[in-house]
């Protein structure tokens, strides 16, 4: 895996923002049936999942950057588990679900492949040089 010299260089976060862009598609289905409070719920954890990557990119140390990207880790886990609901709760269809879902899996499968590299390499990160 090659050194990211800029956040837009770091796939998982290219496809965490994919995923938070699609979302919005989902929207107005949300609203229509007035389940706000999922929706948010969403909103943030998808937001969580890039925000995170971003954070712990720019903190320029390895082992900061894998604490951070636990955390969007869980946010995307956490994204699937409402979006499970949400099909769960008829607010979704099933279309939707597995579209959604295969979009988060893909985000899930790239944060936890660079927390894994990052276990696995002995640099330290840009501030350890």
């Amino acid at each position: 895996m090659a050194t990211f010299n800029k956040l837009e260089d770091i796939i998982a976060w290219q496809k965490a923002k994919f995923f938070c862009l699609e979302l919005k598609q989902l929207f107005p289905t949300f609203l229509q049936k007035k389940e706000f409070e999922i929706l948010n719920q969403l909103k943030k954890s998808s937001g969580s999942v890039m925000d995170n990557i971003a954070e712990g990119f720019g903190r320029m140390g390895n082992g900061e950057f894998k604490h951070f990207l636990t955390i969007a880790h869980g946010s995307i886990m956490e994204a699937i588990s409402q979006l499970s609901r949400s099909f769960d709760w008829d607010v979704i269809s099933n279309e939707q679900y597995k579209h959604f879902k295969g979009l988060a899996d893909e985000v899930q499968r790239l944060v936890f492949s660079l927390i894994n590299h990052l276990i696995q390499t002995e640099l330290k990160g840009v501030k350890f040089k």
